[in-house]
């Protein structure tokens, strides 16, 4: 069997090479990601990066000759050194290289620099975070179908034949090719029954004529085969297309006058990093985007992002909401829903309580994940607080604080972190 790769490449590139290239060097790449995103923003990270590595880790193991075993040499010449002599490493010497000689005794390799794609760059970035308890495999993205029955048909494999309705098939044909002459045979025979009543005489043109007939409807109706290939029906099944489980993720953001610029930049970031988590993992999910502050609603992510407001602080607004798009849109379970909310977690003492009875009552049931991230760099807020008895009763509710915008890369791993890490 011959394997021909028709991948449209570029010029001199090979893409099985630089997959076992990658492959090979997965360690030495992660690490060279790692210090590329201390150098570079969140909302920079949609591009891919060029990678350096140092050419003694790339350098290819080779095979050799050895004398093995101690062995001596003379090399003829010799007016300087005697036997036992250590001969120290040479400083260096005539070289074909180009530009300018360095001040230092050390020897020196240039790194080996190469350009990770986007693709490539975000496989290592986001290679060990998961959304916590969602099954990937039904967020397939084509259409999932499922075998249904549909009737009988014809023609099919011998497992999928229906005995049942093959031998009522036959039975229907046998009594409606055979049922004349079966009606036929009874009255004859009556009637040879009574012709016997009256006479013996066998050679009696009545009786000739008669047993002549119901010889000859008894061989018609043997002549009917029990079961024929035309009475033979098989199942009939066809696909049809079964609704997969999907994914929905709410994005809550506080946009209250307590949340400055600064915080709502960082929680901005968060939701970036994490909005483009979602579309590098997943290729069918839906992303809810609400924002509150007295009161709360459902915007697109143009206007999550960018649009103000000013004003007090009632969280449990947009926790109605979303309690009520999922009754209302994403209900059953065709669908696994995650909650990420960031807060500063400033807001009204009695709107917190009611906040973590709303969570434990009605929302946790709901979805399988809830992540909460605060974004202050003072002590933690009412808000704060009533979430940690959530914490303490439900096990897929997360919660962490971001003080500075370099935090939120930690957290967010932190936060979606695959199981048992």
């Amino acid at each position: 069997m011959h394997l021909i790769d028709r991948r449209v490449q570029g010029k001199n590139k090979s893409a099985p090479n630089r997959e076992r290239f990658l492959q090979r060097y997965k360690g030495q790449i992660k690490e060279a990601v790692a210090r590329a995103i201390k150098g570079r923003s969140i909302t920079d990270i949609v591009s891919g990066e060029k990678i350096s590595i140092p050419v003694k880790d790339v350098n290819e193991p080779t095979f050799g000759h050895t004398h093995g075993g101690i062995w001596e040499t003379v090399n003829p010449g010799n007016k300087e050194y005697q036997k036992g002599d250590q001969i120290a490493r040479p400083k260096g010497g005539a070289g074909s290289g180009k530009g300018k000689a360095g001040n230092s005794d050390e020897m020196s390799e240039d790194d080996f620099v190469f350009q990770l794609s986007r693709e490539e760059f975000l496989n290592y970035f986001f290679e060990d975070l998961e959304l916590p308890n969602l099954i990937k495999t039904q967020l397939a993205s084509t259409t999932d179908f499922k075998n249904q029955r549909a009737g009988y048909k014809t023609s099919g494999t011998t497992s999928s034949l229906h005995v049942l309705r093959s031998l009522r098939g036959a039975l229907g044909r046998r009594i409606a090719v055979g049922g004349k002459s079966a009606k036929r045979l009874k009255a004859a025979e009556a009637e040879l029954m009574e012709l016997l009543k009256i006479t013996n005489d066998m050679s009696d043109s009545r009786i000739v004529i008669l047993k002549q007939e119901i010889h000859h409807l008894r061989t018609r109706i043997l002549a009917i085969p029990f079961i024929d290939p035309f009475d033979l029906r098989y199942s009939n099944r066809i696909k049809v297309p079964k609704p997969s489980t999907q994914a929905v993720m709410f994005c809550l953001l506080d946009v209250s006058g307590s949340m400055d610029e600064q915080k709502k930049d960082t929680a901005k970031r968060f939701f970036i990093l994490l909005y483009l988590f979602l579309t590098k993992a997943y290729k069918k999910i839906d992303v809810i985007f609400i924002r509150h502050h007295t009161a709360a609603s459902e915007v697109d992510e143009n206007e999550f992002f960018n649009s103000r407001e000013s004003g007090g602080t009632i969280v449990s607004s947009a926790l109605h909401l979303l309690t009520t798009i999922i009754k209302e849109r994403y209900a059953g379970s065709e669908w696994n829903a995650y909650v990420a909310q960031a807060s500063d977690g400033d807001n009204w003492d009695n709107d917190s309580i009611a906040c973590r009875q709303l969570l434990i009552e009605t929302i946790m049931p709901l979805v399988q994940y809830y992540a909460y991230v605060e974004i202050t760099d003072g002590e933690a807020q009412n808000l704060w607080e009533e979430y940690t008895q959530v914490l303490s009763q439900h096990s897929h509710f997360a919660m962490q604080k971001i003080k500075t915008p370099a935090d939120i890369y930690p957290v967010f791993r932190e936060l979606f972190k695959k199981q048992g890490k």
